[in-house]
This record gives C-alpha cells, structure tokens and sequence, in this order.
C-alpha cells in the first residue's frame, strides 16, 4: 500500500467510526485509479472498525471472461462497460435498507483466476457501515450515475501515477502476466481507465492523498 501518515490514518478510520453507528446502515465509498489503494485502506478500515463495518467490492461485478470474450470486450477489462454495473447499483439499493434477520451476501473478485465469485461476503443486517471500493464509484455515465447518491460519503484517494504505474505493473506480474505483457496492459488498458476515473475526483466528499 502506499504510505500513509499515521495520524492521516487515524482521522479517516475515526471519521469511519462515526458512520458507524449502530442501528443505522450506512455506505462509505473509496474511488480512485487503478493501483491507488483503494482494497488494502478499505481493508485496513474495516479491520479497525473491529465488526462495525464489511467491505463489499465493486470488483465483485466484473462480467465474467467467458462473458467478455462473447462481447469482445477481454482486451478491454477494467473499463466501465466489463462490469454489471446495474447489478452493482442494486445490490448498494438493497444494502441501504436492511431486512431485519435477513443476510444480503454479495459478491468478490479472485484475482488469482480473474473472476467474479458469487455470494462470498457475507452482510448481516446488524452491521452499520458498508465500506465498497471501486474504479468508478463516481462515474457519471449510464447505469454508474445511480452509485453516488447511494453512498453516504465517498472518498478519492489520489496517489501520483509515477508510484502508481509501477505498483500496477507489479500487482499484473504477481499474479501471472509477464513483465512486457503488464506493462503494455497498463499503458493501454489501466492508464485509459485511471484518465477516465480521474474525471469523477470533484465529485468526491473527501480527497484522501496516499503519498
């Protein structure tokens, strides 16, 4: 992860702790580009709130590959049309309005295969906060214009793509693509979409700098 002053840390874990009130149900979003930190920091916020907060991925609605290979769109994944983002703004609908006794179970990504698994995270009705991280949470196109006015606060966290590029390629070779290929699905792929993301950055409550 990117560092991150301590006490920068411990203002927005802090400021996570004050949605978490229980008896409510609240939603705070981390957007950024790709390689910005988005997982671990929400990770490492949830961790702090210690069972106030569960972690719900947007990765978690990438199309599958097969699905991508029928569209034509592998070469592209990442960018906003790979993902079933009215999926995505139906599940943050139905997690503002917690069923008493009922568990909503929403979905993760694998890396390691690539894909999308079902039904992997677990919310209980009695959790208060929702912390979700994506690209595109304050996208405002199609179907990803409904995520905003569903969260209660979303920040965007804002890291200098000469340490982001290089963390991107990284992360690409540690989970199987060779060096030349990471690096061109960075400069062609990644970089298009973190240009397009960064279009969203006003819109955001909070801009969280990671270095």
């Amino acid at each position: 992860m990117p560092r991150m002053d301590a006490r920068e840390f411990g203002r927005l874990a802090a400021r996570a702790r004050e949605l978490a009130v229980p008896g409510t149900r609240r939603i705070l979003g981390l957007a950024g580009a790709p390689g910005a930190g988005k997982s671990t920091l929400a990770a490492q916020l949830v961790a702090r709130l210690d069972g106030l907060a569960v972690l719900v991925p947007m990765d978690g609605f990438h199309l599958a590959g097969a699905e991508l290979e029928r569209l034509d769109r592998a070469g592209r994944k990442g960018a906003p049309d790979t993902f079933d983002a009215a999926g995505y703004v139906a599940l943050l609908a139905r997690l503002r309005t917690p069923v008493p006794g009922t568990t909503v179970y929403a979905p993760a990504f694998d890396r390691s295969l690539e894909e999308p698994v079902a039904g992997a995270v677990p919310v209980g009705p009695e959790v208060p906060l929702v912390v979700t991280e994506g690209n595109y949470l304050l996208h405002d196109r199609g179907a990803w214009a409904a995520v905003l006015p569903l969260l209660d606060e979303a920040w965007y966290l804002d890291l200098d793509a000469r340490r982001r590029v290089p963390r991107l390629v990284e992360r690409h070779v540690r989970f199987g693509k060779d060096r030349d290929r990471a690096e061109r699905w960075v400069r062609d792929s990644d970089e298009a979409n973190a240009r397009l993301v960064a279009r969203g950055r006003d819109r955001a409550h909070r801009i969280v700098r990671m270095d």
